[in-house]
């Protein structure tokens, strides 16, 4: 079973304003996927706190990682300069596609700035803030990250 995390990256939700409500999703639909999920950990928005998290996420071995939140174009909003700090191969295709799909549902989707993409043998994408943004992303990628992590582990296409 290959393990996964979920981080949750909302300043409110760190400091215990709001309940974070996106990190839930996710971690449930990680866990029926098969995958060996904690609880969602929650950080504070902000390049440092998202790239910290990461790294402690790929020093646990962990194989994936989904973030929720802090990809929109608040000033706060810094996932993805975060991500990009720990990320060593961008998978642009992915985020594209989070996106497009993203916004036949909801028009604003396009405004996400989130990204995707590995570090060692680890997959990292990530995905906006709101509950329905993530049950909608989800499915897409669950649809491709054995693949991914098949690749990182050196296995020939199926």
């Amino acid at each position: 079973m290959s393990t996964a995390a979920v981080l949750t990256v909302s300043d409110r939700a760190a400091a215990g304003i709001r309940d974070d409500t996106a990190g839930p999703v996710a971690v449930a639909a990680l866990r029926e996927a098969g995958f060996d999920c904690a609880d969602a950990s929650v950080v504070s928005d902000g390049a440092d706190a998202v790239a910290q998290a990461l790294r402690g996420f790929l020093a646990t071995g962990i194989r994936l990682v989904v973030t929720t939140g802090g990809t929109g174009v608040a000033p706060r909003d810094e996932t993805p300069e975060g991500t990009s700090r720990v990320i060593e191969r961008m998978l642009p295709g992915v985020a594209e596609q989070l996106r497009r799909a993203g916004a036949t549902m909801t028009p604003t989707a396009m405004l996400s700035r989130g990204v995707a993409g590995v570090s060692g043998r680890t997959f990292i994408v990530n995905l906006p803030g709101s509950p329905k943004a993530v049950a909608e992303g989800m499915p897409i990628v669950l649809s491709i990250a054995q693949h991914v992590l098949d690749q990182l582990d050196g296995e020939d296409h199926r």
